[in-house]
């Protein structure tokens, strides 16, 4: 698949590290790391833009250790552009695409209606330089980018590739050569990446890489590598519609199949997830949502985000946000409101603002699954996934207040607390329902009643005219 994309990107947080801690770092790709400093990747989060004009890949992984152990190297098609960007962006989207499970209504009795002593609060209950290349390895570009040494490599020889990363410090296990070899086969270039000397976790950003053309293939095969036996991984794909795995299992959780239990005050969706997961042979992509994102909504939210106000009127980058961009002399050549803005036109070049579209999937992959490169494609349905989910069946019932006229008289289960509770002088409050339809009689009264006041007054009105 010469023409496809196979490239990773990645985002490194700066975590901090307190004594006998191990300091965190996050970083992306194939991660080859020295047989002296064992670290399994267990996650990963991707964000895919795809346009007609270009495609762009983030991924973020976490590991402990010692980041200038790591290195990363990354299968691209041709020579790619390689920018800075940030953690907020990976927060902004989050929390904007997150799936929500809102529990059923509790419908207790509510408290009686002719209660206004003012007492009672409802609760709300819900709550160095690279060394010459040796024969069979091309050096395309070698360029430094903010904190990181990277260079865009070509090579027909399997060994000779192997040979220059060991020589410029990428330690590749003997489990990965063979996939190396596979993507030279396939005529692949790579992209490697590491720390510039003396450079450390605090001086990680995410880094972005973008190729020319309309593709949207993961390299998962390379992404093996360091994983354990299973990988999870958070993707957001960013493009004018809804996209899903063309070479991998899918499923959508759907509402109606969500249920509550109140004993557990949870849902049964984690479990619905294991299940599917594991019906797929831990193969199986999830979509959580899909749903228009606006650019400019993501701009206001980063630039809420990327940013702390300082008590003299100044400004500073909040942690993960965007920070002035320097060049190998430290000079800067963008500032962190220039970095921002050119993080977020790369993220949706060639989309239409108003119809971009961000589809979020979750997988939690057996390392089995690793041995195949995964294909989005524009899905045939195109409908909106929203991700929030209203939970409409229930299991068991919740603990509701009994009244014993203004007083609360312990609790109960619902139809318990329904049955003992008893009015005051009047009658329940209707802001609680009673039944799952009480909500809508207490609507349809207070219309009557709004529609008889207006009629009373257009006949006073009307006698006042005579």
């Amino acid at each position: 698949m010469r023409s496809a994309l196979l490239l990773a990107s990645m985002l490194l947080a700066t975590v901090a590290t307190t004594a006998l801690v191990e300091s965190e770092a996050q970083a992306c790709g194939g991660c080859f790391i020295p047989p002296e400093n064992p670290t399994v990747v267990t996650d990963h989060r991707m964000i895919l833009s795809i346009s007609k004009t270009q495609t762009t890949l983030y991924d973020q992984i976490r590991y402990q250790g010692d980041p200038a152990s790591f290195a990363w190297v990354l299968p691209i098609a041709g020579q790619v552009d390689i920018g800075l960007s940030a953690d907020a962006l990976f927060s902004v989207l989050d929390q904007s695409t997150q799936t929500q499970i809102l529990q059923p209504p509790r419908n207790c009795p509510p408290r009686p209606s002719d209660c206004d002593d003012g007492e009672f609060s409802a609760s709300a209950g819900n709550a160095s330089d690279a060394a010459a290349a040796p024969p069979g390895v091309e050096v395309l570009k070698r360029e430094t980018v903010g904190p990181y040494e990277t260079v865009q490599l070509r090579s027909t020889n399997p060994a000779a590739l192997d040979e220059w990363l060991a020589t410029n410090g990428f330690v590749v296990p003997d489990s990965v050569k063979p996939v190396i070899a596979t993507y030279v086969a396939e005529k692949f270039d790579f992209l490697a990446l590491k720390l510039v000397p003396g450079k450390g976790v605090r001086d990680m950003r995410p880094v972005r890489v973008t190729t020319p053309g309309a593709t949207a293939v993961l390299p998962l095969r390379m992404v093996a590598a360091g994983a354990g036996a299973t990988l999870g991984i958070t993707l957001w794909v960013v493009g004018e519609g809804r996209y899903e795995p063309q070479n991998f299992p899918a499923f959508l959780i759907k509402q109606e199949d969500i249920s509550w239990n109140w004993a557990q005050n949870k849902s049964n969706y984690v479990d619905l997830r294991a299940e599917k997961t594991t019906a797929g042979g831990g193969r199986a992509w999830e979509l959580e949502s899909s749903d228009i994102v606006y650019p400019q909504t993501v701009s206001n939210q980063l630039g809420f985000t990327g940013e702390i106000f300082l008590p003299d009127g100044g400004r500073e980058p909040a942690p993960g946000g965007y920070t002035p961009i320097k060049d190998g002399q430290g000079t800067i050549v963008k500032t962190a409101d220039e970095a921002r803005d050119l993080d977020i036109a790369t993220l949706f070049q060639g989309i239409g603002a108003a119809t971009a579209r961000v589809t979020r999937f979750r997988a939690d992959l057996a390392y089995a699954a690793l041995d195949a490169d995964l294909v989005m494609t524009a899905g045939p349905d195109q409908a909106i996934v929203p991700r929030t989910r209203r939970v409409t069946r229930e299991s068991d019932q919740p603990l509701c207040p009994v009244w014993n006229g203004c007083s609360q008289d312990g609790t109960a289960p619902r139809d318990e607390a329904v049955a003992r509770s008893t009015p005051s002088g009047g009658s329940f409050g209707s802001s609680c329902a009673t039944s799952p339809g009480g909500g809508q009689h207490t609507w349809l009264a207070a219309g009557a009643g709004f529609a008889t006041l207006a009629l009373a007054n257009a006949v006073r009105r009307r006698r006042r005219m005579r």
